[in-house]
């Protein structure tokens, strides 16, 4: 089993052949009491997990959005959009599948945001991102990244996993910036820059 934290670095992902990263939060009103904050808990927050497969520093495929199997062979899955946050466990799940992953990809940037207009980090609550070791069909957790709460950011860096020769290692990123929302090349920007 492997660990991750930010301050330890790249952590090798010897014998892992297939890794999940999720995604969780909570809905809230903010400061709004009464039918508006009823309103806007019910209606929910919509952020999204991104996965950006990169040649070198180029993004060359999407996992996320619109796109649940960029790769076309199932080495790069999006579980589907949740525009709300509500239900229990990962609202979003990104897993990756190493041994079809194409040999020219070089890394790939898991990256969270509040990416639709209207949406904001400030507007959900417990946000929480998980990696999970699911090598084997069991998915074991191995590391739980909780971004500040206080950010006025819309996107979070939240790992990448970085091809080394014949294996891989994760790296914990959990940086926060500001993506343009609605602009998928903002987003591929943010992703190229971590």
């Amino acid at each position: 089993m492997i660990t991750l934290t930010k301050e330890d670095g790249p952590a090798d992902l010897d014998g892992v052949t297939h890794l999940s990263i999720g995604v969780s939060w909570d809905p809230t009103a903010g400061s709004s009491g009464g039918m508006l904050g009823k309103l806007r808990r019910k209606s929910g927050t919509d952020l999204d997990l991104i996965a950006i497969a990169m040649q070198g520093r180029d993004p060359v495929r999407l996992a996320g959005l619109d796109s649940l199997d960029p790769m076309g062979n199932g080495s790069l899955v999006h579980s589907g959009d949740n525009q709300t946050g509500h239900g229990s466990g990962d609202d979003e799940t990104v897993t990756v599948e190493f041994g079809g992953i194409p040999p020219h990809i070089t890394s790939i940037v898991f990256v969270a945001a509040a990416y639709k207009k209207g949406s904001a980090f400030e507007k959900a609550r417990n946000i929480s991102f998980k990696v999970y070791d699911a090598t084997g069909g069991d998915s074991q957790q191995v590391a739980d990244i909780w971004p500040s709460l206080l950010t006025q950011d819309n996107g979070c860096a939240v790992a990448k996993a970085i091809r080394t020769g014949t294996g891989w290692k994760l790296e914990v990123i959990n940086t926060t910036g500001k993506i343009k929302q609605g602009d998928e090349h903002a987003l591929m920007r943010f992703a190229v820059s971590k």
